[in-house]
């Protein structure tokens, strides 16, 4: 209940209607929605799309740094989570499917470790799991997921091209789902 309260609450600040149900360039919201099912039912497609935060976020291991704007170009699901989360230790494998299947130019799933996570221990959660494909990007102290409303985790959210948010997943989801790659093949057709 809590998280549908957080959903609809979320939905809610996307101010504005839009009787059209196009969400950006030629997105068809409703399209979409129907492709939901599953876990995926949970994925909030916004009706407009949102700004995104212009806060930093540290690279995984040249300590450079990089926004989200830095990713335009392309569809972009952006994963908060944390090494001591049990939902995100089931979800990395499924966005690491993603990024092997549909990663390149159009689309790209992008980690971001939320918190305290020492680069050390955020390796071994990937050695654990064996994924290799995946960025190990982190947030420490958490500006960005602040502006970008990340209350707990893990937390998905799907920006288009222009670097808006579309879409939003509070909580875990089966990823490599039939449904999750409909949705992405939809987008990126």
């Amino acid at each position: 209940m809590k998280k549908l309260l957080l959903a609809l609450v979320y939905t809610a600040l996307a101010v504005g209607a839009n009787p059209s149900g196009v969400i950006a360039a030629d997105l068809d919201r409703p399209a979409l929605e129907a492709l939901r099912e599953g876990s995926m039912k949970k994925l909030v497609i916004l009706p407009n799309p949102l700004p995104v935060s212009d806060k930093a976020f540290d690279l995984e291991d040249d300590g450079g740094q990089k926004t989200l704007a830095d990713y335009k170009g392309k569809y972009v699901l952006v994963n908060f989570w944390a090494t001591w989360c049990a939902p995100c230790r089931k979800e990395m494998p499924q966005f690491s499917e993603l990024q092997a299947e549909f990663g390149g130019d159009d689309f790209e799933v992008l980690t971001i470790a939320t918190g305290r996570n020492s680069p050390a221990g955020i390796q071994k959660f990937f050695d654990d799991i064996e994924v290799t494909n995946l960025p190990r990007h982190q947030d420490l102290g958490m500006t960005l997921s602040r502006e970008m409303r990340v209350l707990g985790l893990p937390v998905t959210v799907l920006l288009n091209p222009e670097g808006q948010e579309i879409a939003r997943m509070l909580g875990d989801a089966e990823w490599n789902s039939d449904s999750a790659k409909a949705i992405i093949t939809a987008l990126l057709n």
